[in-house]
């Protein structure tokens, strides 16, 4: 009897070894077990690092909108610009807070009264001093390409405080106020750099 079981037992162990072999190694591996979790692990480690979104820490007190999804489609559109145009998240973080302060991330067209001088889109570049058409400049490319062109001739730009290489290429008569958004700049990057 103990024959029988023996051979038995070792039958089924040939029986599995050859369905192993025959199935190959994609089967082998095809059912991920409860314990192998490193993918989620592996997304998390994909989101950019704080340290190089805010290399700097944040200046001063921070500001914060919620955002619509009209809002979140320009936070997109920043992005893609952004890497269309080869640069890094530190980049797109200095052209979302930029683009928070002059507009609240609205593609705004002209205020009327309201507007300062022919300032309009997402980051209020004027068509009187270069920067454009009114029709490129309320394109969310176009308008983020020229301010990453203009950003790009900033020497340093990467060292520099947000608000002062915001500062550089916008000449805003209210220069500190870009720091306000840093915080919320770097999370919607953080959020959105790989979606």
């Amino acid at each position: 009897m103990n024959t029988i079981i023996r051979k038995s037992v070792l039958g089924v162990a040939g029986l599995a070894f050859a369905g192993g072999v025959f199935a190959g190694p994609a089967t082998a591996h095809a059912a991920p077990s409860v314990e192998s979790t490193p993918v989620a692990v592996a997304v998390q480690a994909d989101k950019p690092d704080t340290g190089k979104l805010i290399p700097h820490g944040v200046q001063g007190a921070q500001s914060h909108v919620d955002l619509s999804d009209e809002q979140v489609a320009n936070v997109k559109a920043i992005i893609a610009a952004t890497k269309k145009a080869g640069m890094d998240e530190r980049a797109a973080v200095v052209s979302i807070a930029t683009a928070l302060q002059e507009s609240k991330l609205e593609n705004l067209g002209h205020l009327g009264d309201r507007n300062d001088h022919d300032s309009q889109g997402l980051f209020q570049q004027r068509p009187s001093s270069g920067w454009g058409t009114v029709e490129q400049i309320t394109d969310p490319e176009y308008s983020t390409t020229a301010f990453l062109k203009g950003l790009k001739q900033v020497d340093g730009w990467q060292d520099m405080p947000l608000t002062k290489a915001a500062q550089t290429v916008q000449v805003s008569a209210y220069p500190d106020h870009y720091a306000q958004w840093e915080q919320q700049a770097a999370d919607l990057v953080a959020e959105h750099w790989n979606s």
